[in-house]
């Protein structure tokens, strides 16, 4: 599965995730490695890199910045089904490695 130039933004998320459905991530592809840049109301700079497998599923680890100040940092397994309509939706289950070390589930949807 190619995620290059694709954009996800998060439908669904546990309560103690900082992004929200203001947050875009732009995926950039080469190879099987995966990275983005992000930002939202809660973040005032983010980056993930990931390495996805054959069956699409991307092993990531992700920091960010929050609007606190804090640098935030954690690890994410994202596993994609495709939409009848061809979109991709990734079922998320991340871990903080950082802060209070919560666990969390996202889902995104590709705009």
């Amino acid at each position: 599965m190619n995620y290059h130039l694709k954009r996800f933004s998060p439908i669904s998320n546990s309560e103690n995730a900082e992004t929200s459905s203001d947050t875009i991530f732009e995926y950039l592809q080469e190879g099987n490695i995966i990275r983005s840049s992000y930002k939202s109301k809660n973040i005032k700079q983010g980056h993930l890199l990931g390495i996805v497998n054959e069956e699409g599923v991307i092993d990531m680890r992700y920091h960010q910045v929050n609007i606190q100040g804090e640098l935030m940092t954690g690890t994410c397994i994202s596993t994609p089904e495709i939409l009848s309509n061809g979109k991709i939706r990734l079922h998320e289950e991340w871990q903080w490695t950082s802060g209070d070390l919560s666990k969390g589930n996202s889902i995104l949807e590709e705009l």
